[in-house]
C-alpha cells in the first residue's frame, strides 16, 4: 500500500510510485451500414452521425464544467522539513579522527562539518473549504512538516498553519492568511453510486492542477491498513505522487472524497487502477472538530466487535451474517453498564442497520461521546433495543496480541493445532490470571485453526482440559460447525471452525 502524496527529492529514500488510470473510454456511434469483405469496404471510414457527436460533445463537456468548478479549489501544498546529516569522521571523539588527526581529515573530506541540516522536500495537495482561507488535505501531507507553503492559482505563495491533525483518519486542516477564496462546493458522499463517473484534482509530480477521469470502483473499503478509521471511496482515476489531499469530484464539480492513497500488490507500485479517497462526509466531520477544538473525540462502546462468517453463523445458529457478533465487553464500561453481553449480535445503531464491524466502529466512533445511542440488539433469536450512554474513546486501547510461547500437549492433526492445559505458571506468564481453558500451543501453517483465526498463545475458554477440548472437537461432524470462545491478552472473541467434507 503506498501514500500518494509525497514525492521527495534530495536524501529522500524510496522510489517514486506511479499510479496511471486504468481505462479508457471507447465508444462507436452510427454504425455504418454492412460492407462486403472487399478491399473497396475495408479502407471506408465509418459513419459519424451528427447526433452521436453531439453526445460526445456534451460528455465532453460535463467533464469540462466539472473541472472548471474544481480546478479553483485544489492547491498544491509544498512542505520542507529539516533533517540532520551526520559528517564521515562521527563525533568528536571518534577513534579514527583522534588516530589519524584533524589535518588527514581535513585533506581527504575538506571542512565538512559534523553535524549539517538538510532540507527535504514534498509535494501534496489540498481543497480549498472556506474563503478565508481553511484547506482540507491528509494528514501525511502535512505530518512532520517544519514549513508549509501554499500556492494559489494567481501563483501567490501563502505559509500556511496546521490548525489540526486526525491520523486516524489521515484527516488534516490548515489554514493560510487569505481573503475572498474560492471555496469548493462539498458533497454528499453518502450518495455516491458505484460506476459513477468521478474526477481527481491534484498536483503530481509538480504538475499543477491536473485532472484526470475514472469510475467509483466501490465504496465503504477497509482493512487496508492506511488508518484507524477506514471508509475509502475506490477509484481508478488516475491518482499519482503530489495527489494526496486533492479532490475526487462528481460530473457537478461536488468534492465527494479527499485522495490518500494507491494499492499495489507487487510492492513496486505499479498501477493496477486502485485509489482509495477519504468519502467527505467523513472528512467534514472530522475537519469540524479540528476547527472547533483542534482535536477530535469519538464515541466508545466498550466492546470488541467481529463479523460473522457462514461458519460462525452456523455454529452460533444465526440466520444470517449481517450484523457485528459482540465478542467481548469491557467490565464497568458503557456496554457493560447498559446490560449487553458477550454473544450479542448488534444490528442497528441510531437507527442505522450495522453489517459488519468496521460499520459499527465507525459509527460509534462518529457519535457524541456523552450522547446517548440505542443499540439494536440480536440475543438468542430475540431483537430488542438498549439506550446506551456513550463514553469518549481512550487513545490507547490496550493491544490484543501474542503473549510467550506455551510448550505442546495434545495435537490434533485434522484441524492443525496443538493445545495444551492451562497452568498456574503458564497462566501469570501470558496474563491470563486465574482464567480457565486450554492455550493454543502451535498452529500449522494453512490449517483449519489457521484459517478460523486461531493464533499460537490464544486461550480457548469454556472447556477446561484438553481432553475436554478433543471431545468437543471430535462431536464436530464433517461440514458441521463449532464456535470456541478465545482469548487474546485482554480481548475475548468467537471463532467457528468447520471440517470439511
Amino acid at each position: 500500500m503506498y501514500r500518494k502524496s509525497t514525492l521527495k527529492w534530495l536524501v529522500a529514500a524510496g522510489s517514486i510510485i506511479v499510479f496511471v488510470v486504468a481505462g479508457a473510454f471507447i465508444t462507436t456511434i452510427g454504425a455504418a451500414p454492412q460492407q462486403s469483405h472487399s478491399s473497396a469496404g475495408q479502407n471506408q471510414a465509418p459513419v459519424v452521425t451528427p447526433q452521436g457527436k453531439e453526445l460526445l460533445n456534451q460528455f465532453s463537456d460535463a467533464f469540462e464544467s466539472a473541472a472548471a468548478k474544481v480546478n479553483p479549489s485544489v492547491v498544491p501544498i509544498l512542505s520542507e522539513q529539516v533533517s540532520q546529516l551526520t559528517s564521515p569522521f562521527g563525533s568528536p571523539s571518534d577513534p579514527l579522527k583522534d588516530f589519524f588527526g584533524d589535518e588527514f581529515f581535513k585533506r581527504f573530506f575538506g571542512n565538512m562539518e559534523r553535524n549539517q541540516k538538510q532540507v527535504v522536500h514534498a509535494l501534496g495537495s489540498g481543497v480549498i473549504v472556506s474563503d478565508d482561507g481553511y484547506i482540507l488535505t491528509n494528514n501525511h501531507v502535512v505530518d512532520g512538516a517544519d514549513k508549509l507553503t501554499v500556492i494559489l492559482q494567481d501563483k501567490k505563495k501563502y505559509t500556511a498553519k496546521i490548525v489540526g491533525r486526525d491520523p486516524q483518519t489521515d484527516v488534516a486542516v490548515i489554514k493560510i492568511d487569505a481573503k475572498n477564496l474560492q471555496g469548493a462546493s462539498l458533497g454528499n458522499s453518502d450518495l455516491v453510486r458505484v460506476g459513477q463517473w468521478v474526477i481527481a484534482v491534484g498536483n503530481p509530480f509538480q504538475l499543477m492542477h491536473t485532472v484526470t477521469a475514472g469510475i467509483i470502483s466501490a465504496k465503504g473499503r477497509s482493512s487496508v491498513n492506511l488508518a484507524d478509521y477506514e471508509d475509502f471511496i475506490q477509484t481508478d482515476a488516475s491518482i499519482n505522487p503530489g495527489n494526496s489531499g486533492g479532490a475526487l469530484a462528481d460530473l457537478d464539480g461536488n468534492v465527494i472524497g479527499i485522495n490518500t492513497a494507491i494499492y499495489s500488490p507487487s510492492g513496486t507500485g505499479g498501477n493496477v487502477g486502485i485509489g482509495f479517497a477519504i468519502p467527505i462526509n467523513m472528512a467534514k466531520s472530522v475537519m469540524h472538530q479540528l476547527v472547533a477544538k483542534g482535536k477530535v473525540t469519538r464515541g466508545y462502546l466498550g466492546l470488541l466487535p467481529q463479523d460473522i462468517d457462514d461458519a460462525l453463523a452456523k455454529a452460533l445458529d444465526l440466520k444470517e451474517t449481517e450484523g457485528s457478533l459482540v465478542g467481548d465487553v469491557t467490565a464497568g464500561g458503557p456496554a457493560d453498564n447498559a446490560g449487553i453481553k458477550r454473544g450479542d449480535v448488534i444490528t442497528s445503531f441510531n437507527g442505522e442497520k450495522v453489517e459488519n464491524s468496521v460499520q459499527l466502529r465507525n459509527l460509534v466512533a462518529e457519535a457524541e461521546p456523552g450522547s446517548t445511542a440505542k443499540v439494536g440488539l440480536l440475543r438468542d433469536g430475540k431483537a430488542s433495543e438498549v439506550p446506551v450512554k456513550l463514553g469518549e474513546r481512550p487513545k490507547n486501547l490496550a493491544d490484543a496480541s501474542g503473549g510467550k510461547s506455551a510448550p505442546e500437549n495434545g495435537t490434533n492433526e485434522q484441524y492443525g493445532l496443538s493445545v495444551r492445559d492451562l497452568t498456574p505458571e503458564i497462566a501469570r506468564a501470558l496474563g491470563y490470571g486465574d482464567d480457565h481453558g486450554v492455550v493454543v500451543a502451535d498452529v500449522r501453517a494453512a490449517g483449519i485453526a489457521e484459517s478460523a483465526g486461531l493464533q499460537k498463545n490464544d486461550l480457548i475458554k469454556e472447556v477446561n482440559s484438553v481432553s475436554e477440548f478433543t471431545r468437543a472437537i471430535k462431536r464436530i461432524g464433517k461440514n458441521d460447525s463449532v464456535a470456541f470462545l478465545v482469548r487474546r491478552r485482554n480481548n475475548t472473541f468467537y471463532v467457528a471452525m468447520q471440517l470439511a467434507s
